[in-house]
């Protein structure tokens, strides 16, 4: 039996890439969670400035994504964001029931 659980990921990626590279970024990680399990919200919080640089960077893009999925696509999801040239930074949560 698949265990489905709600979780919820920040991505934060770099201006660096450009506008048209960001966007093909958003949809990018969009579509691999909508194969592994089902988006319930896409919150895009846009342009913000960071707390603190980031390779010397002081602004990124900021994408929210609630999904469910099985207990072991996180993983995979956290192991692809880190190795994804342009994303800064990336936290997935499992909320609670």
């Amino acid at each position: 039996m698949v265990v489905i659980n709600t979780y919820e990921a920040v991505i934060v990626i770099s201006l660096k890439l450009g506008e048209e590279a960001v966007t093909d970024t958003v949809k990018k990680f969009r579509e691999l969670i909508e194969k592994h399990g089902t988006i319930e919200n896409v919150d895009e919080w846009g342009k913000r400035r960071l707390a603190y640089p980031i390779n010397k960077e002081t602004d990124a893009y900021y994408v929210l994504f609630d999904f469910k999925s099985d207990g072991e696509f996180p993983t995979e999801l956290d192991r692809i964001t880190k190795i994804t040239d342009g994303v800064l930074r990336s936290m997935i949560i499992k909320k609670e029931a």
